[in-house]
């Protein structure tokens, strides 16, 4: 069975919560080992110099012929074989071996006759204060990789969880919520030290305030722009409508239609950019409203009805944003163009050479075309702020027989008579 982690504990906290704990089991090993060393010759020392002075004095009784102290004989029960090889060569030494289920030191020297003359001191205290030492270090060493491990770990996650933050922030500034900010509590506090996640943090902020407000910049730009060329325009076509007929004056009015048609276009993208568009919501047949916009583009697209229905949805917006499209494919396409409906989805395709690549990567972008094509790349840029209005879902891609596809997925539909 696999654990789910929580969403903090990602790949981060995960590898300094194991580095934090390789980290305290090395050390708390080295120093386990250490103390253990430390205490374990300090109180071998000591008993091997216990047992030495006790041999001594067996020595000088064994010497004299006097009577041996309890502990001390001649080649006695228990004796270790190696220890006993070496004093029936004549050296002295010592050596801990367990005797009738008890640790003992053993000190033992040369007696006559290569026999060994030898004392055993009790070592179970001694043994029992280092298992006790050893023990100790374990639970001390266990408690403090414990301690240390959760710390480390509250320490990192904190760290994490701002991370984290952040990285939800800058998701939220590239969809277009350029109000999004981290507002990291240190960057709130000149006083306060500013780590590595507070600079991100804060100069994320700072990026994306200087991205709306050079966003601001431009949208007034283009609302004021679009404003100001109203009025002359409205001027040039009163004076155009009274020249007399002739081809001059139809070059004359088609230019200052496209003008009004292009003010008028930024204008409307500047109200999007604004994001205070209301819906006016009604019931409309999808298959209805298609034809009705096909006919209005006085093109020859084919309408295909799959299955139709009925949505509430805001007819003049719908209507724009459909129209758009149609007009897109035949201006960049090639014939046939279909325009289908089949649910709440509408598609519209071309059979010509297919969107830029830049578009089908990062949608339609506002006065760039490619291939040295006609418009100024706002008809589909209109569509997309429009759609993004009704609550639609506008997508572009290429077909696999070739050609471009516009897709739209209207919501809340309901089916109706085909």
């Amino acid at each position: 069975m696999r654990l789910a982690l929580p969403r903090w504990a990602g790949p981060l906290a995960v590898k300094a919560a194991a580095f934090i704990t390789v980290m305290c089991c090395a050390l708390a090993a080295l120093l386990g080992v250490l103390v253990h060393v430390s205490v374990t010759n300090q109180t071998v020392g000591q008993a091997r110099d216990l047992a030495l002075s006790r041999l001594a004095d067996a020595t000088e009784a064994y010497e004299a012929g006097d009577r041996l102290l309890p502990g001390a004989g001649v080649d006695p029960e228990g004796l270790p074989a190696p220890l006993r090889n070496l004093a029936a060569g004549g050296r002295r030494g010592t050596m801990v071996s367990t005797h009738r289920g008890h640790p003992s030191m053993w000190a033992a020297g040369p007696a006559a006759g290569h026999r060994a003359l030898a004392v055993e001191v009790d070592y179970s205290q001694q043994s029992g204060t280092i298992a006790g030492l050893d023990n100790a270090i374990l639970w001390s060493s266990g408690l403090a990789i414990g301690a240390t491990v959760l710390f480390g770990v509250f320490a990192v996650t904190r760290v994490t969880r701002r991370l984290h933050g952040t990285a939800r922030v800058a998701r939220r500034i590239s969809a277009g919520d350029l109000d999004a900010r981290v507002n990291d509590p240190r960057t709130q506090n000149p006083s306060r030290s500013q780590d590595e996640v507070a600079v991100v943090a804060a100069a994320l902020d700072s990026m994306a305030s200087s991205l709306q407000g050079k966003l601001q910049s431009e949208q007034r730009f283009t609302a004021d722009v679009a404003h100001e060329l109203r009025t002359p325009l409205t001027g040039l076509h009163a004076a155009a409508e009274l020249l007399p007929p002739g081809r001059p004056t139809e070059l004359v009015r088609d230019r200052v239609a496209a003008l009004r048609t292009l003010t008028e276009d930024l204008l409307e993208i500047s109200r999007l950019d604004t994001g205070r568009e209301r819906l006016e919501v009604d019931t409309e047949e999808l298959g209805a409203l298609a034809r009705r916009v096909v006919r209005a583009s006085g093109t020859d697209t084919e309408v295909r009805i799959v299955r139709d229905v009925r949505v509430e949805s805001d007819r003049r917006r719908l209507e724009r944003v459909l129209g758009n499209l149609v007009a897109n494919a035949h201006k960049h396409g090639a014939p046939p163009v279909v325009l289908t409906v089949d649910g709440p989805v509408v598609t519209v395709r071309d059979h010509g050479g297919g969107y830029p690549e830049y578009l089908l990567a990062h949608g339609p972008q506002r006065f760039r075309t490619e291939g040295g094509a006609k418009g100024h790349g706002l008809g589909l840029t209109i569509a997309l702020g429009q759609a993004e209005v009704l609550g639609a879902r506008l997508t572009f891609l290429d077909a696999d027989e070739g050609g471009a596809v516009a897709r739209l997925v209207l919501p809340c539909a309901e089916d109706g008579e085909g």
